[in-house]
């Protein structure tokens, strides 16, 4: 018989429209691969969504990007419903999200991490919590979003009070120059090293999800000892976290050492995105990719 896939996509977190471009794209690729597929745009209410479920699929294919969607919180509901899905379960999901408490569990691991100081708003609007260059994020927030880096010399407050909507706590790390690399792991195997270059600041929303954004080179040009260590420090975090399926680890490299900046458990999952890119780099092309997910999908309870 054919297997029954809900795509769960959209929910309501900042992340929402790029939630949207990646549940259509794995929705289509899985009707391509030979699945029965459902969309469904999550909202808040709790009890449409049940129904919605009824009857009951083998499968959820979780495509929700951030909060509810990617920090335990749907996990829970499907642990409770004992419905398969894809990606990190309830406890991998929740830590991950938690940029301070994954940042403690992979530096007790021996995985080296920036300095960090979890501090009020108003105590980054006094100034002085770190010396510049610093960054700003929200604590449990997904594809950059709320991130912004104050150089030295700079006057301007990284955000007004009334502008920061993300909670009263905020992540203030030390600013790592360098190169930004990402490693995505499958099941029990890292894939492939990519480097991202931008001519942004950072590697920020825009610089992810605007075309012409960012340029991907995979496999990234590095020394091949650092390219193995990048390979062996996404497994590790991977692991760290208790995450499975698909992660993708997030890194800067100095020149010297490589640090993690985090494990995101849900990744962009467009057919240009970074997990997809590295799968293909391997000859692994998108429909399998999404139907290894499915195939891999467990539940919790």
């Amino acid at each position: 018989m054919t297997k029954q896939v809900a795509v769960f996509m959209g929910g309501w977190s900042a992340e929402r429209d790029v939630s949207l471009v990646s549940g259509a794209a794995c929705a289509e690729a899985l009707k391509r691969a030979g699945y029965s597929v459902t969309a469904i745009d999550v909202q808040r209410d709790v009890g449409s969504l049940l129904g919605r479920l009824y009857p009951k699929p083998d499968v959820v294919f979780n495509a929700l990007h951030g909060r509810f969607g990617e920090d335990g919180c749907i996990q829970g509901l499907l642990d409770i419903l004992n419905i398969p899905y894809t990606h990190s379960g309830l406890t991998a999901s929740a830590l991950a999200m938690d940029k301070p408490l994954a940042k403690r569990l992979f530096k007790d691991a021996g995985i080296r991490v920036a300095e960090d100081k979890v501090a009020t708003r108003d105590e980054v609007l006094a100034g002085g919590v770190m010396k510049p260059p610093y960054v700003v994020k929200p604590a449990n927030e997904g594809s950059s979003v709320g991130i912004h880096i104050v150089h030295e010399g700079e006057n301007a407050l990284p955000f007004a009070h009334e502008s920061w909507p993300y909670g009263e706590t905020v992540m203030v790390e030390r600013f790592i120059p360098g190169r930004e690399l990402t490693v995505a792991v499958m099941g029990d195997k890292p894939l492939a090293v990519t480097e991202i270059m931008t001519e942004r600041d950072f590697y920020d929303f825009d610089a992810k999800y605007v075309t012409g954004g960012s340029r991907h080179q995979v496999p990234a040009d590095i020394e091949q000892s650092v390219y193995d260590e990048a390979m062996r420090l996404a497994k590790k975090a991977h692991d760290t976290l208790g995450c499975r399926g698909v992660s993708r680890a997030d890194f800067r490299y100095d020149g010297e050492e490589i640090y993690i900046l985090e494990v995101n458990t849900q990744p962009g999952m467009t057919t240009t995105s970074l997990v997809p890119e590295q799968a293909r780099h391997l000859g692994i092309s998108f429909e399998d990719l999404v139907s290894w997910m499915v195939e891999n999908a467990e539940c919790d309870a």
